[in-house]
């Protein structure tokens, strides 16, 4: 269900992050993301003629991620299309040492090591956070499809399993979709109900 009714307000900032998942041809995964920063009035920038205009990006980045089946980066392609300052684009570049990495485990503390403070753009690190979860939706979304058409006797257990309340080994939704991972006992706690589940991924 939506929020609540809010009190009486005035729109000031509007974050949009939009990420996209891409499956190529040559088995690789290219993951996606862009991040558009605006405001509902105008105000002083000297970097960009004096002003910024209602409506106008302060912030417009985009970045790319080429992955592996095993989330290896193969490549990554990162641009500043707008920033507040002139200077900004110039560090993008940088982002090109996460080739060789790989996301999972240890992920944030990896960006933390190389892009914090003076290492990077506050914005531009921040944006991976859902690049990485989208490439995760993405992968694994298209596997947990392709197993959906097996019996349930014959899927191998998520490795998302136990990394949320709905997918805890002792779940109904491991119980129905993954019997061979099921942890669980008769009397369920109500709490996970599978009503309650199917409210919360749905």
């Amino acid at each position: 269900m939506p929020l609540s009714t809010p009190a009486a307000r005035q729109l000031l900032h509007n974050r949009v992050v939009q990420c996209w998942g891409y499956q190529r041809e040559d088995g690789l995964w290219d993951i996606e993301g862009r991040m558009i920063d605006t405001k509902t009035y105008a105000f002083p920038n000297e970097d960009r003629g004096g002003q910024i205009q209602p409506g106008e990006p302060l912030h417009d980045m985009w970045i790319r991620l080429t992955v592996d089946p095993q989330f290896r980066i193969h490549d990554i392609e990162a641009c500043t299309d707008s920033s507040p300052f002139s200077l900004c684009p110039t560090i993008t570049r940088r982002y090109r040492l996460l080739i060789g990495e790989r996301i999972g485990p240890g992920w944030s503390l990896k960006l933390r090591e190389l892009f914090a403070g003076l290492n990077g753009c506050t914005h531009m690190t921040e944006l991976l956070g859902p690049v990485a979860t989208t490439m995760f939706q993405t992968v694994y979304g298209k596997r947990y499809d392709e197993d959906e058409a097996k019996a349930a006797e014959d899927r191998a257990p998520p490795p998302v399993l136990n990394t949320c309340h709905a997918l805890a080994s002792d779940s109904p939704v491991v119980k129905t979709r993954w019997p061979q991972a099921y942890t669980g006992s008769e009397g369920e706690s109500p709490l996970k109900s599978p009503q309650l589940l199917d409210d919360c991924i749905t």
